[in-house]
């Protein structure tokens, strides 16, 4: 086990950018715990510290244990914590959103809610891991139809460039030795970029089940983002690795994956590429600040802080002998009228069984 090297940073903001972190952190047959705002890592070899705030997804092998208060502060950074193994990967936990904003996740449930829609981000996902291709006008069918040869070609494609033998993707779930060397390669580079792509989804905010591609998971929006890269990050590293040799191939394809995600900065090109499907062109990403507003009628966005309730207001003009009224703001003015006339729209419809 070594020690992770620290980055260099000119701000605290900066430390929390989820585009300049370490990809990916494994650890195995260690005692997890913190020291001030680091994670130390404690084994028979000794201590090592980790900057917590530079870390993407800490990959917990067997054997590892973790405390409480290293949990908390990796909550705090918005660091995603995975547990993996032989038996495969599962997803426990993740910290808290490193943006503040809701723009980019109510963006994705607006598009999500739409058959319309769901299938322009699907088809803007495919454009993105193939823009030599252009899916416009195609179904969804067609979709899984090119992808599904596309990813077979790739296959082929890495075992001629590294004189792998390829017999096909074949795998047992729960059971990564069952396959080959390079299956099992495969296997071992999908577990990781599955736990990129959570620790981007979970940094912007976004929902990690509303998916495009993939359905009915809790994962599935994850899923997607991970598929993005497999066609030129995952499966070309994992062929390069099987072709060095079959021993010790999990932890050799996590080691060279976590060189290449480094090496390309493919974090940040992850959080662009989020951002580009569901945020206007030209627009800019929302700056993480914490602003809180209330939803009023027509979509409209009203201020938080402040007690929107009815307010008696008289249009009669007053007496000599009236003492004067407070003026009231034109604009509580109008929230009243339209207040009432809602509600008195909405005991209509009730009235009539439409809404209940």
């Amino acid at each position: 086990m070594t020690t992770i090297g620290r980055r260099p940073a000119t701000g605290p903001r900066q430390l929390t950018r989820v585009g300049e972190r370490l990809s990916f952190v494994y650890l195995e047959r260690c005692v997890v715990h913190r020291d001030a705002n680091a994670l130390t890592a404690e084994d028979a070899e000794g201590v090592r510290h980790i900057p917590s705030a530079t870390i993407g997804a800490l990959l917990l092998g067997p054997g590892t244990r973790i405390t409480h208060q290293a949990m908390a502060v990796l909550g705090d950074c918005g660091a995603v914590v995975v547990w993996v193994g032989e038996n495969g990967v599962r997803f426990y936990a993740g910290g808290r959103a490193l943006s503040r904003s809701s723009a980019l996740v109510e963006a994705q449930a607006v598009a999500w809610a739409n058959q319309r829609t769901r299938l322009d981000v699907a088809r803007a996902m495919y454009r993105l891991r193939f823009p030599d291709e252009d899916p416009a006008g195609c179904t969804r069918r067609q979709l899984l139809g090119r992808e599904g040869d596309r990813v077979k070609r790739c296959y082929a494609e890495q075992a001629a460039r590294t004189g792998v033998p390829w017999r096909g993707r074949r795998f047992t779930p729960g059971d990564f030795a069952s396959g080959d060397a390079p299956n099992q390669a495969v296997t071992a580079a999908a577990q990781c970029m599955y736990g990129i792509a959570q620790t981007v989804v979970a940094a912007l905010g976004c929902s990690p089940g509303l998916g495009f591609v993939h359905s009915g998971h809790e994962l599935s929006f994850v899923l997607d983002v991970a598929d993005f890269y497999k066609t030129d990050v995952g499966i070309p590293v994992a062929f390069d690795v099987a072709a060095e040799g079959p021993d010790d191939i999990g932890p050799r394809t996590r080691r060279a994956l976590r060189d290449r995600v480094n090496s390309t900065h493919l974090l940040d090109r992850c959080v662009r590429d989020i951002q580009r499907l569901f945020l206007p062109t030209g627009t800019e990403p929302p700056d993480g600040g914490d602003r809180v507003t209330l939803l009023s009628d027509g979509g409209a966005e009203v201020s938080a802080g402040r007690n929107y309730a009815d307010r008696e207001v008289s249009h009669e003009a007053p007496s000599a002998g009236d003492a004067p009224k407070q003026d009231v703001p034109a604009q509580d003015v109008l929230a009243r009228d339209v207040a009432t006339r809602d509600v008195a729209a909405q005991d209509g419809l009730a009235r009539d069984g439409v809404v209940w």
